[in-house]
């Protein structure tokens, strides 16, 4: 009898689930490609391409699958014609995801299930969520017969986690299948307030940080590990570290991330209201630095208010009785706009000096051309915040949330978003649904998630912008 009532719980959950995805098909078509698992490597964003294919054909959307050199690998592209009268606006989504550390889960990765208002997977935030909103928007301006003033193109990307076939191989490829006024991508934050569902600011990315990747290699004399000698390759990577972990450039704020505090302070409550007050002003530097001290707690505050380091990956040794001649970190850096590359990456070297240690940039390139590539992309300007796109999306998001105030926004992690504003595209990123700090941190985590009301917030929000942006008016 026990197991019964046991099962029969497990099933009216389930049936719970499928009805919460049912009424809201933004959630449906999320746990629906979260099962396609596009982990890269090695991606396999063909799959989401075919799934997506009939589902926009069948709307009248124009399809292109544009196959990539690397099997398996696709951008999805899907344009809904307008009258041309006005220049189209793309939406871009990546549909590829990290991957994951399958015991650490609680919840199956790639299952799409829904717990307790939730839907888990891989991707859930970063961006398969943003994907299925994108996606559900577009193709309901073809269910509902919008007249548009202007072609709508979905863009479901490869390769944006990682690899060489991503929107930049797309741009120098096939340009006019993706050439807009402007774009809509991933970037800012719809934050809620703690402990409640009420969202207290609405961030819409202007600009990125960009990604430094440097390897940190340190020489040493290799031989048999029962003679160690005092030069050890790892012993001096580990100092190495260790000076890198105590370095910080210190707060670096620009017009963008000055309005963003500015914003925040008159939503906040002391003493928050008091710290971002004082990290803006900068004119008493004790106060400042105790705010910045206290913002910091906080990582995604920290994040975009410096240049960020990250260790992320070890190489030394190959076997347990032979001491390595070289160990090496990879160390990811986050820059912000305006950055002189060449004179950070002197600032690492003058940090980690040490006669046996080695910095280079990570690359495929030569070292001169991607130091080239690293200082056109710092010296790329925000987006402008005049476009039609800008205002549409602050006052969809505005309606949607009255309680919130819209901020632009840096955004600290970086997209692929150069391939158009490289082109004078101006690209604006928001993530389109409201998450707390605990959603926040499960992204490229383990149990990640997204709540399933959000996602249909977020499409009304996606929708209403269309609308406004590309339909002929009445």
């Amino acid at each position: 009898m026990r197991t019964i009532k046991y099962l029969a719980l497990i099933a009216l959950s389930l049936t719970a689930a499928h009805a919460q995805a049912q009424t809201n098909p933004a959630a449906e078509l999320l746990r629906e490609i979260i099962r396609i698992d596009t982990s890269n490597p090695p991606g396999n964003e063909g799959a989401v391409a075919e799934f997506l294919r009939p589902r926009f054909e069948a709307l009248g959307f124009e399809v292109s699958v544009i196959e990539t050199p690397a099997a398996g690998k696709a951008h999805f592209i899907a344009r809904l014609r307008g009258d041309g009268s006005k220049r189209p606006i793309l939406l871009a989504a990546h549909a590829d995801v990290v991957g994951v550390e399958r015991d650490l889960w609680t919840e199956e990765p790639f299952g799409g299930d829904i717990v307790d208002g939730y839907v888990y997977g891989r991707g859930a935030i970063d961006f398969k969520g943003g994907l299925a909103v994108f996606a559900e928007a577009v193709m309901r301006l073809a269910r509902n017969d919008v007249p548009l003033a202007r072609d709508v193109i979905f863009l479901a990307e490869a390769d944006e986690e990682g690899g060489a076939y991503g929107t930049g191989w797309l741009a120098r490829n096939h340009w006019p299948l993706i050439d807009a006024e402007f774009s809509l991508n991933e970037g800012g934050w719809i934050i809620k307030r703690r402990n409640s569902d009420d969202v207290r600011y609405v961030s819409i990315s202007t600009a990125d940080k960009f990604m430094l990747s440097l390897r940190i290699t340190a020489s040493g004399h290799s031989i048999h590990s029962s003679m160690p000698r005092p030069d050890n390759a790892i012993f001096a990577l580990a100092r190495a570290l260790s000076k890198l972990s105590e370095y910080d450039g210190g707060v670096q704020l620009i017009p963008i991330t000055r309005q963003f505090f500015e914003t925040l302070a008159l939503t906040a409550e002391e003493p928050e209201k008091t710290w971002f007050e004082d990290l803006v002003a900068g004119t008493d530097a004790a106060r400042a630095a105790q705010a910045d001290r206290q913002i910091g707690v906080d990582p995604l505050l920290r994040a975009f208010t410096r240049n960020t380091i990250a260790p992320v990956i070890l190489e030394a040794g190959f076997r347990i009785n032979v001491i390595p001649g070289t160990a090496s970190a990879l160390v990811n850096f986050r820059l912000i706009p305006g950055t002189d590359v060449a004179a950070f990456i002197e600032e690492i070297r003058r940090v980690t000096a040490d006669p046996a240690i080695s910095v280079e940039i990570l690359t495929n390139d030569s070292q001169e051309a991607a130091l080239a590539s690293l200082q056109e992309r710092s010296r790329q300007l925000p987006s402008p915040e005049d476009t039609e796109l800008y205002q549409a999306l602050a006052a969809s998001a505005r309606e949607q949330y009255p309680e919130a105030l819209v901020t632009s926004y840096l955004f600290q992690a970086g997209t692929d978003a150069g391939a158009w504003r490289n082109r004078g595209v101006p690209v604006y990123g928001i993530y389109p649904y409201p998450i707390d700090q605990d959603d926040l941190s499960r992204m490229h985590g383990n149990d990640e998630r997204v709540p399933v009301q959000s996602l249909a917030e977020g499409t009304e929000m996606i929708y209403r912008v269309l609308v406004d942006v590309a339909g002929r008016g009445p």
